[in-house]
C-alpha cells in the first residue's frame, strides 16, 4: 500500500475546531511537523478537510 508524507505548513490559530481536531488526529502537532501515513480512504478524507493547511507528498520506497 502507498504511503503519504503529510506536513503541516500553516498554524492552527483561528481555525475551526473540526480542523484542529483533524490535524491532531493525523498526528501533527506543530507547524512544519511531518508524519507518514498509509494512503486509504479515511486518511484521504481527513486530508481533504485540512488541505489548505497541509502539504502532501507520496513516499517512494
Amino acid at each position: 500500500m502507498a504511503q503519504l508524507k503529510v506536513t503541516l505548513v500553516k498554524g492552527l490559530m483561528r481555525r475551526k475546531p473540526k480542523q484542529v481536531k483533524t490535524v491532531k488526529a493525523l498526528g501533527l502537532t506543530k507547524r512544519n511537523s511531518s508524519v507518514i501515513v498509509e494512503d486509504n480512504d479515511m486518511i484521504n478524507g481527513m486530508i481533504e478537510i485540512v488541505r489548505h493547511l497541509v502539504k502532501v507528498e507520496e513516499v517512494k520506497k
